[in-house]
């Protein structure tokens, strides 16, 4: 049988050769004859370009001044093209001129890479040919990447129609699998990109030893180090060891680095075999670093750290059971933590094994095996949320009957649970319970109001209008007790219990920083069987309580806030501490918004044991300024999925931005909440509390909290901000990354109001 392969074959980039090489080795193995079909399209290898702008001049000048070992690379890629790449005789210049040629194929084959990826060609549509839409030969398709979240919804039609022609389809990466399941309701498979399809002995026999002679740090970016460049620092100033960079970008990872250039295919295979640690963001460079079994650590997008489940590298690692290698996360492995590569090498050999039955049965026109996915549980743990998708409610940690979790800060500095398995009898409570694994039932859309406290002194002491203070006041009243945040001595936040309205000032005001909840929802059980009990927190707060006591109880009041993210404890706790050894003096109190100019220009107040009070406007402050751009927020924020104007708790409190200066002028200026009745429960509180207020559309509230309808968007220098944070000193770190706009921009942005800077940052991002 002799397959015809249309793939990406001719581009000088070492993934897209080596994936071709891998693709006919594998199939010749299963026994076949294989070339790539020579169909030449949006390739260009030329060393110097054709002038677009100043970074075309400035590559052509860098290329000039490199020429000769720039040049050597383009020899051995075309040299390593000739000696392993079996190609058709022909080059075919259209989809025309195949479709008009008798090719001499049993089976086409729609290889791996990005080829169904349409954004890549110059007329951002799909190019037929690598559908195979040129023949009536039988078509199957290995590995072949969409590299989009999904496919424009004016082109699904042409693709269905293109994917209807195949026997057998696999993707890539499940992104890939989503798409073909949309379009057209049909599960398919994902494999192993191809070269991961021959072992490392294969590899190694066509490798080219590289020059260095002993160890070295083999670094091999195709973007901007970003998370990576502390891992490269840290590990250099460790082990010893010289810098190599393999140059998928011009500019320096690292001052020492020795600059590889000329390196081909078989170079580049020799450069991470001799290696003894690697530091990529390509993801071939992490093919090869497990390939060739290397320490190593792995940068992505920061798309796909907020989105894993699409990401080609997450789904790859994850399988290998090497996820721990990616950087800028909270379960990132320490500089120093061994691989076992023993277990990473069953991994691979069963995925390997998995990857080319399928490939065999599409070969031989065979029905394919539905595979077993990978085994949802490890040592017959129960799985919690993901790392992306808890909240740090402590749902599970609370209910457990055996009190076999614990709460455990990660590298970034918050809470997650951590199942102890010699006290686990796997009864699957903690599973039962968690909000993350449960989808939220249906809620009716609240009442909206403006509103505020009538006692000047309480509203003065309160972020907005001093509605949390009424609320609790009558629940006090009625002999109840009331569980909010409040900061211990140490400026921890802690949810605590509240029996006096005399106690109630310290769970006033706004705290940017994820609470510790404690045994707080035990206490609130305890409390709930002889007292009314008022429960505020942010929503997935309010959601695990509920969760954790498996009903709404009629003596539970709950209060829920608009949440613009929870930033780290433990960032938040370093900045303290900095600001003590800057300052020479303890911290004794915070106000992250002091009205003491007004509500709509809260103040950051420090007041330390001395007496003495530093107070800035909270956006000109380190710490405001780096929370207000979303920078060290818990991962499961920006995918919140609380984030919509059908509420969790009884009420909803925040700030009523957006306010014209018409609207409540008088009150402006002291602080005005935003308050959604969101329950019949709710409802009737809501007409017992002595509370100053005037209704408005829903409509309006969404329009000045953005939180209300969408998530906050990830920054892309989150992962380089916890991956510095997780190797050096905080003081370094924070000056690098939480320093100040220019005045200028600082001051544009006290102008815009909420809803301009929302749509502002959609806009950037």
């Amino acid at each position: 049988m002799k397959t015809g392969l249309v793939t990406f074959y001719h581009i000088h980039h070492y993934g897209a050769l080596l994936q071709a090489y891998a693709t006919e080795r594998a199939v010749e193995a299963l026994g076949g004859e294989c070339e790539i079909v020579d169909y030449y399209v949006n390739q260009n290898n030329a060393l110097f370009r054709a002038p677009t702008g100043l970074g075309s001049a400035a590559a052509d000048a860098h290329t000039a001044l490199h020429y000769g070992a720039l040049k050597a690379r383009y020899n051995r890629f075309e040299a390593f093209s000739r000696q392993y790449i079996k190609r058709s005789g022909h080059r075919y210049e259209s989809a025309a001129e195949l479709a008009h040629t008798d090719l001499p194929y049993d089976v086409i084959l729609s290889g791996s890479d990005q080829i169904w990826n349409p954004k890549i060609f110059p007329d951002g549509k799909f190019d037929p040919v690598f559908f195979g839409a040129f023949s009536q030969k039988r078509k199957i398709a290995y590995a072949p990447s969409f590299g989009i979240p999904a496919v424009p919804e004016e082109m699904e039609s042409e693709l269905r129609s293109y994917l209807e022609t195949f026997s057998h389809v696999s993707v890539r990466e499940r992104q890939g699998q989503a798409i073909v399941e949309h379009v057209t309701g049909k599960t398919v498979p994902v494999v192993l990109d191809p070269t991961l399809l021959l072992d490392r002995n294969a590899w190694s026999a066509i490798a080219q030893p590289p020059a260095e002679k002993g160890g070295y740090i083999l670094c091999y970016c195709i973007s901007k180090p970003g998370a990576l460049a502390p891992y490269i620092r840290r590990l250099a100033e460790e082990t010893g060891l010289p810098v190599v960079q393999l140059c998928g970008i011009r500019q320096r990872v690292h001052p020492k680095a020795r600059c590889v250039l000329d390196a081909g295919p078989a170079e580049f295979l020799g450069l991470f075999r001799g290696a003894s640690y690697v530091c990529t963001n390509s993801f071939h460079g992490t093919v090869f670093s497990v390939q060739f079994q290397k320490p190593f650590f792995t940068a992505v997008a920061p798309s796909e750290l907020a989105a894993p489940e699409s990401s080609r590298t997450f789904s790859l690692l994850s399988r290998l059971g090497l996820e721990r290698r990616v950087v800028g996360k909270g379960d990132t492995a320490g500089i120093n933590d061994a691989i076992c590569w023993s277990d990473v090498e069953q991994r691979l050999e069963r995925a390997r094994r998995d990857s080319l039955t399928y490939l065999r049965a599409a070969l031989l026109d065979e029905p394919v095996e539905k595979q077993e996915e990978p085994a949802a549980e490890q040592d017959g743990l129960p799985i919690l949320a993901s790392h992306n998708h808890c909240t740090g409610c402590g749902a599970c940690a609370s209910g457990c009957p055996k009190d076999a979790i614990t709460m455990e800060r990660d590298k970034e500095g918050f809470l997650y649970p951590v199942i102890h398995s010699e006290k686990c009898v796997r009864c699957g409570h903690c599973t039962a319970v968690c909000p993350a694994l449960h989808t939220r039932p249906e809620q009716p859309l609240p009442a909206a109001f403006a509103a505020w406290n009538r006692a000047e002194d309480v509203r003065k002491d309160s972020t907005s209008g001093g509605v949390f203070s009424l609320l609790a006041e009558y629940v006090l009243e009625c002999g109840g007790v009331v569980f909010g945040a409040a900061m211990d001595g140490h400026q921890h936040l802690r949810h605590t219990a509240c029996f006096r309205k005399e106690d109630l000032w310290r769970m006033r005001g706004a705290k940017y920083v994820q609470s510790d909840l404690g045994d707080c929802y035990r206490e609130v059980k305890h409390w709930l069987e002889s007292r009314l009990v008022l429960f505020s927190g942010t929503p997935c707060q309010v959601d695990g309580l509920y969760r954790y006591l498996g009903s709404r109880p009629e003596n539970l009041v709950t209060c829920d806030l608009v949440c613009h993210g929870v930033p780290s404890p433990g960032v938040w706790e370093d900045m303290v501490r900095s600001i003590e050894r800057r300052k020479g003096k303890t911290v004794q109190a915070v106000r992250f918004r002091n009205k003491v100019t007004g509500w709509k220009d809260s103040h950051f107040t420090v007041v330390y044991s001395d007496g003495s009070v530093d107070s800035a406007p909270l956006f000109a402050t380190e710490y405001g300024h780096a929370f207000g751009r979303a920078l060290f927020l818990r991962p499961s924020c920006y995918r919140c999925a609380y984030t919509s104007a059908a509420r969790v708790g009884d009420f909803t409190l925040g700030d009523f931005w957006g306010l014209r200066s018409d609207e409540l002028p008088e009150q402006q200026e002291k602080g005005v909440s935003l308050l959604l009745v969101n329950t019949a429960h709710g409802s009737h509180l809501f007409d017992q509390l002595p509370m100053a207020k005037e209704k408005f559309p829903l409509e309006r509230a969404i329009a000045g909290n953005p939180r209300l309808a969408s998530p906050i968007a990830q920054p892309a220098d989150r992962p380089a901000f916890f991956a510095a944070y997780a190797l050096e000193p905080f003081d370094q770190v924070r000056k690098r990354f939480f320093a100040l706009r220019p005045l200028p921009v600082r001051a544009a942005a006290k102008l815009l109001s909420p809803e301009v800077k929302e749509k502002l940052r959609k806009k950037i991002h």
